[in-house]
């Protein structure tokens, strides 16, 4: 099991810099950043952009795996898109994973003065979005005219440092989101329930995760393909659950998930007098020792 985090970008790069660092100097597997133009409680507070913000962040570290959690198509179009992983990816030397999916219905949603898409109209957006990623980053020169994404001659040259390209990892809890993981993913992604931790207590939460990884294999089978094959991420976050309350708290979290069949844990970097406040002192005993404890 891995054990990576989420550093909001937030901060000033003066002090953000030292954020990653610190990341790597614990021996995060990766730290990872969301791809918004603002989000809920942080809308009138300082939010800077994602891949600016992971480019420094490939410059200010060496081992460090670096990328996105999630960027999706509401404000990104795949031709942009691919040029900017291509470079992130050679600029990191080969360290980026791009977390994706549908998106919300947040404020990004509309920040382009679009109206909000339904969720089958994300759905149907994300059906061209990603394969049309794939292809772009896969190959010297694309051209495809799609209902809602096109490319004509699009280059992207050299390619990826990662070959075939930089890996994906899916995020999707419904029936057409992982069919989409299990051909395109490197990764899936699930943060719990999607509706919402009000609505599940504590005690119910492994059973989600478990259903849903349910559904991955056989999305998988019906792939042909090996769900062992495709590595597994928990974002920490967005349940009722409290992992980071204490080392034990966290080993408690970190064991249930593991005997799931999670590969890959992500939590918050503290944020104080946020829904992420928690004891920077804790959070780096469980970075430096938590999955240790698992024995």
């Amino acid at each position: 099991m891995r054990l990576s985090t989420v550093i909001l970008p937030i901060h000033r790069w003066s002090e953000g810099q030292k954020i990653w660092r610190r990341a790597e100097d614990l021996g995060f597997h990766a730290a990872y950043t969301y791809d918004h133009l603002s989000w809920r409680s942080f809308r009138d507070e300082p939010w800077f952009g994602a891949v600016p913000t992971l480019t420094a962040a490939a410059t200010a570290t060496e081992r460090l795996r670096l990328g996105t959690l999630v960027t999706s198509p509401n404000f990104r179009h795949p031709v942009t898109l691919a040029k900017e992983l291509m470079t992130l990816d050679d600029i990191s030397g080969g360290r980026v994973t791009v977390g994706i999916g549908v998106g919300g219905v947040g404020f990004d949603a509309t920040a382009m003065g679009q109206v909000p898409w339904t969720p089958r109209e994300r759905a149907d957006r994300f059906d061209e979005f990603l394969p049309l990623l794939d292809r772009l980053l896969t190959q010297d020169t694309t051209t495809e005219t799609g209902r809602f994404y096109s490319a004509v001659e699009a280059r992207n040259i050299p390619g990826c440092v990662q070959q075939p390209r930089v890996p994906f990892y899916v995020a999707a809890t419904g029936p057409r989101g992982l069919k989409l993981a299990a051909k395109y993913g490197q990764g899936w992604v699930t943060y719990g329930d999607p509706r919402g931790p009000a609505d599940v207590p504590v005690e119910q939460a492994p059973a989600v995760i478990a259903g849903q990884l349910a559904k991955l294999r056989a999305a998988c089978e019906a792939q042909g393909r090996d769900v062992a094959t495709i590595d597994t991420m928990l974002l920490q976050g967005s349940t009722a659950e409290r992992p980071l309350a204490s080392v034990d708290a966290f080993v408690d979290w970190a064991g249930t998930y593991r005997e799931l069949g999670i590969d890959e844990l992500v939590v918050h970097w503290p944020v104080p007098d946020s829904i992420f406040e928690n004891d920077l002192a804790v959070f780096e005993r469980i970075a430096t020792e938590g999955l240790a404890q698992l024995g």
